[in-house]
């Protein structure tokens, strides 16, 4: 999925934490939501703002996000 106009990150916007659409609701904020146990629909009815889209990409950038972390070479 291509998340990039979805997830935004903005200096000016929660301190540039990865954002969605530009809103004040980060992909940390989501992912702490599905782990706590709440279902997209629940977020869905919770946030009216957001979409299904929104959540797939919050979890597609997490997703990257680790791959990234873990194919970086160590420091020599």
């Amino acid at each position: 999925m291509d998340y990039s106009k979805i997830i935004t990150i903005d200096p000016a916007i929660r301190s540039g934490k990865p954002c969605i659409r530009g809103m004040r609701i980060t992909v940390g904020d989501v992912l702490e939501y599905l782990g706590g146990g709440m279902s997209i629909s629940e977020i869905l009815a919770d946030f009216p703002y957001l979409t299904e889209e929104d959540i797939r990409a919050c979890l597609a950038y997490a997703g990257d996000r680790e791959r990234r972390l873990h194919t970086i070479p160590p420091a020599a």
